[in-house]
């Protein structure tokens, strides 16, 4: 049985649509309850605004552009075992632009970016296919937990969404 998660919920903007710190502590636990042998689980969540989420992207990441989510595993030094997992840092307006482009529902956004999120912090990764593949199918199955629908799925009428998805993997 997995501890219960601590959300360190940090709000460098404010907007509507944040998703509530209790949906927050809901993803970040079904991400942890598949990982039951993890003893890590203090989680900082950080809501950021466009500056900030660039900033963090062009510095970390050598992209001088906002994202949607980064993630920051935490490295104990050492010798030091500590429960922190890392930090998520969620840059709100981009999130909300994705949605509205996609045609899906805020809060199921935020969900796949928080699971998504923590599956790096836990250190799984999209670079290669197969490893794009292991990582999308646990996403979809834990979204279905909270019925939300495949946000892999190509809309009918959007094919390209498909290889936009898999240069996005080369972009992170």
């Amino acid at each position: 049985m997995t501890s219960t998660p601590v959300v360190d919920l940090q709000l460098a903007t404010s907007a509507e649509g944040m998703p509530a710190p209790a949906d927050l502590e809901a993803w970040i636990h079904a991400v942890l309850a598949r990982f039951p042998h993890e003893t890590r689980h203090e989680v900082t969540v950080r809501i950021v605004g466009i500056e900030e989420g660039q900033a963090l992207n062009r510095d970390y990441r050598d992209r001088d552009k906002p994202t949607n989510v980064l993630s920051f595993p935490f490295e104990s030094p050492p010798g030091i075992v500590l429960p922190l997992l890392g930090d998520l840092v969620l840059c709100h307006p981009v999130v909300v632009r994705e949605a509205h482009e996609q045609a899906k529902r805020l809060t199921d956004h935020y969900a796949h970016l928080v699971i998504h999120g923590m599956l790096h912090l836990l250190g799984h990764d999209h670079l290669e296919e197969d490893e794009a593949e292991v990582m999308e199918a646990l996403e979809r199955e834990m979204l279905a937990d909270f019925s939300i629908a495949d946000p892999y799925s190509p809309s009918p009428d959007d094919e390209q969404q498909q290889d936009d998805r898999k240069d996005e993997r080369h972009d992170r």
